[in-house]
């Protein structure tokens, strides 16, 4: 799959502190694309649009209030 286009965005969740950061592209049609922004190079991880809103629904669910 050609990911040249993908606009990658850095999670709010990933703070400032250059630690465990994620990058996601989810302007590809059809897909969600996720990434390590300290290795961006070391692979992508590719989600369908349905598994990932399932994915993002279940983590707002148990994830601590900010």
């Amino acid at each position: 799959m050609d990911v040249t286009g993908a606009n990658w965005r850095t999670s709010t969740y990933s703070g400032t502190n250059g630690g465990s950061c994620v990058e996601v592209a989810d302007n590809l049609r059809g897909v969600v694309l996720v990434r390590d922004t300290k290795d961006r190079d070391g692979g992508t991880l590719l989600f369908g649009q349905r598994s990932w809103r399932s994915f993002v629904t279940l983590v707002k669910q148990q994830a601590p209030t900010r």
